[in-house]
């Protein structure tokens, strides 16, 4: 049974063996493929983010963000992130993950929630965000570099909540 809550700060190990994979193929994050564990770790888990882990027992099978968008005026509103470890891929980890972001969101105050880059080639991710209500505010035309289809667009996506 998939249960979601609060990463601790030394789960962070976890997290990387998730996240390296997915950073050096390079196709959903706009990281650098040869990007460090320390670079990661400063994205994923810096100080305004909050973590979540997705585990089925002992095995960890995503991981979230959640982050105020901005900050002062702008802090009003979520920013998300998702990661779903390769072997757990197919068994609703990303849907979880997402419809626990949107509970948490609304319970901690946050009027919306705006995912700021989604490359608009990771088609199961815009399918799924659209399930949840999410529109697409924006198209940023060739904004992220794919490692085999070259200059694709991104994506800002919004849900009122």
């Amino acid at each position: 049974m998939m249960l979601i809550r609060a990463a601790a700060a030394d789960e962070w190990p976890k997290i990387w063996r998730m996240m390296e994979p997915i950073v050096r193929a390079g196709e959903t994050l706009a990281l650098p493929r040869d990007g460090t564990e320390e670079h990661g770790r400063a994205y994923w888990s810096s100080p305004e983010k909050r973590n979540f882990l997705a585990a089925d027992g002992d095995e960890v099978l995503g991981t979230s963000y959640i982050r105020p968008n901005q900050q002062g005026g702008g802090a009003h509103i979520a920013n998300c992130g998702y990661l779903t470890a390769e072997a757990a891929r197919g068994r609703g980890v990303a849907r979880a993950l997402c419809a626990h972001s949107i509970d948490y969101c609304r319970q901690a105050g946050f009027a919306a929630i705006q995912f700021n880059f989604v490359v608009s080639t990771n088609e199961p991710a815009v399918h799924l965000w659209h399930d949840f209500g999410f529109d697409v505010l924006a198209r940023l035309p060739k904004a992220f570099d794919h490692p085999r289809l070259g200059l694709v667009d991104a994506l800002v996506m919004w849900k009122t909540l």
